[in-house]
């Protein structure tokens, strides 16, 4: 089974101060930084593109966990791979070839992720389970943070669990500590959380806890 990974979601930071903030998460114990890229369209809020994560590579060589929130994702590929991106994740939703598109994906040296939207069967991503990084779960409509945590959708990371025992399985929306424990038992090890995180009086150790209940849920 795979450790836990803590994924601090930056759309939670103070963008004035982005690199600032991005180290300081790194500092306070986070394994991976998540990066919400939406395009306005896909979702309806608009965010950050390449251009942010090539200017943040200047500053950290953390792994910059890039969430694809975006139409025709596709169309950047390339754009994101030269900036800098660590990880590459689509949404299953917003492509008719996706086969293609983790093939590519591969090619460009990123590591590969698929995302899928809380009313959308898990179903859609056994055939391809086996050929990328990770599964995003969505336990919040995507689109914007602060949301409520979905309980009902953590048979889908169950299922997905039972059947790929050593595939990262990520949950984004929500995740807190009153909410950490039901995703880590259901399955998952990558948390991404935002407000829980940075507007805690203690980031460090909600970090430390997450990774805690997460490993000690997966043995």
């Amino acid at each position: 089974m795979p450790s836990a990974k803590i994924s601090p979601s930056l759309l939670s930071s103070d963008f004035a101060q982005l690199s600032s903030e991005a180290n300081r998460m790194i500092k306070e114990g986070a394994d991976w930084l998540h990066m919400d890229v939406m395009d306005g369209h896909f979702v309806p809020n608009l965010t950050i593109g390449a251009p942010v994560i090539k200017a943040l590579r200047q500053h950290t060589d953390a792994f910059l966990d890039c969430h694809l929130m975006v139409s025709n994702p596709e169309k950047w590929v390339d754009d994101f791979a030269k900036a800098g991106a660590s990880l590459y994740n689509f949404h299953i939703e917003a492509t008719d070839k996706p086969l293609e598109l983790i093939e590519r994906i591969r090619k460009s040296g990123m590591k590969v992720g698929i995302a899928i939207k809380p009313k959308t069967s898990i179903d859609l991503i056994y055939p391809f389970a086996d050929k990328i990084d990770l599964c995003l779960v969505m336990t919040v409509e995507p689109g914007f943070g602060g949301q409520k945590f979905m309980h009902d959708c953590m048979p889908k990371v169950k299922a997905l669990r039972e059947r790929f025992p050593e595939l990262d399985i990520e949950v984004d929306g929500g995740l807190a500590l009153d909410t950490i424990e039901e995703a880590a038992k259901a399955g998952a090890n990558v948390i991404v959380a935002g407000t829980s995180i940075f507007k805690a009086d203690n980031p460090k150790e909600v970090i430390l806890t997450f990774r805690n209940i997460v490993n000690s849920k997966q043995k």
